[in-house]
């Protein structure tokens, strides 16, 4: 339920993790709505024999081995997340309690953000779309780079990446609609579920945030909107001919995701501020003129 937050909190407590008991609470709803019943398995939930590249067009083809580049590159975030909540004697107990509280999700989602980019590399495989050796190497140099994000606020990175998981979230729902092999809409469909989730975590931290810093939480949050680029966006070569032709095989905008956020905003906040409207009129302005990445 919001609550409405007058007092104003300064920048360097949003630079804060949320109190344990806090952040165990979405976790432990993010646990919930993911139940070792609903996962899927990767070497025996897809019909890997039927799968077939020949069905797909050359754009959908092409959309398939960048979602894999972006997929795979999980080190490279997992690492980003170990960097900024560490857990080990630089950090105090206290500290080392809320980043504990935080790897209980980090460790899930990248187990199964890993399980995106494993079944992605077999259906192309299977699929007839690359060779395995070949795929490796294509992976590995992409993957060798390193990942970073201008933010180092924590509800800065929830931002970030609620917005890249719902972006993602529906780029997937999009190439579903227009692909004709079964296997790779399983695979879209099952990849598609599971971002629905991690978006729902980082719209859970938002939202306490908002509810607990009031108008502190809205820099970090703009700064994010105002600095946005979707992940390796600056490494991998050639990223922005290759993010518009796979727009032209399904609708690929990240702000698409930004109505989302918005809601989040007006969902954690009663009383609205200045601020909050103003950051709510940013995000909406974005919305209608960024290009697509």
């Amino acid at each position: 339920m919001a609550v409405t937050r007058t007092t104003t909190a300064s920048q360097q407590e949003t630079n804060q993790l949320l109190p344990a008991a806090d952040i165990e609470q979405a976790v432990t709803s993010f646990m919930a709505a993911g139940p070792a019943a609903r996962r899927f398995d990767v070497e025996t939930d897809f019909d890997w024999d039927n799968a077939d590249c020949g069905k797909l067009t050359g754009g959908q083809q092409s959309a398939v081995r960048f979602i894999t580049l972006i997929e795979d590159h999980l080190p490279g975030y997992f690492a980003l997340y170990n960097q900024r909540f560490p857990l080990d004697e630089r950090v105090s107990p206290e500290e080392f309690a809320r980043n504990r509280e935080l790897y209980h999700f980090t460790v899930r989602w990248a187990q199964e953000e890993d399980s995106h980019a494993r079944a992605l590399f077999r259906y192309q495989v299977a699929s007839g779309l690359a060779e395995p050796e070949h795929l490796r190497l294509e992976l590995a140099a992409e993957g060798r780079r390193a990942f970073s994000l201008p933010h180092d606020n924590p509800i800065s990175l929830f931002a970030y990446t609620l917005v890249q998981e719902k972006a993602t979230q529906l780029y997937y729902q999009q190439l579903r609609a227009v692909v004709t092999d079964e296997v790779l809409r399983e695979i879209l469909n099952r990849l598609g579920r599971d971002e629905a989730r991690h978006f729902s975590f980082m719209a859970d931290m938002v939202e306490r945030y908002l509810i607990a810093y009031g108008d502190a939480a809205v820099e970090p949050i703009r700064d994010v909107i105002a600095q946005f680029r979707m992940p390796l966006a600056d490494t991998i070569k050639g990223y922005w001919r290759w993010a518009l032709r796979i727009a032209d095989t399904a609708r690929y905008d990240h702000t698409d995701a930004y109505d989302h956020l918005i809601r989040v905003v007006n969902r954690a906040v009663d009383a609205r501020s200045d601020r909050v409207n103003e950051l709510t009129r940013f995000i909406a302005a974005c919305r209608t003129t960024t290009h697509p990445s």
